[in-house]
């Protein structure tokens, strides 16, 4: 379940950080009741950059599957095993 935390809150600021590192999830910050900011640790912000970088390379591979732009893999290690040997 997110945390939810008033801006306020984050003038204590050991508090708010040993929040970010006990959990995996964002902490969402709200200001006058609406929401402002997004706070993360660094470990879990790194986790989520690499998931995204993941899902881009996949989308590119998925539009070049789509658009033939494919190789027979024994073919290209044969090219690989030529070109390094």
């Amino acid at each position: 379940m997110p945390q939810i935390i008033p801006i306020k809150e984050l003038k204590n600021t050991a508090a708010v950080s040993e929040l970010c590192h006990s959990t995996t999830e964002p902490i969402f910050i709200t200001k006058n009741g609406y929401g402002d900011m997004v706070l993360m640790s660094m470990e879990a912000y790194e986790e989520a950059f690499l998931k995204l970088k993941l899902y881009q390379e996949l989308e590119i591979s998925e539009h070049q599957l789509q658009e033939g732009k494919v190789m027979d893999a024994k073919d290209s290690l044969a090219r690989l095993k030529e070109k390094y040997e």
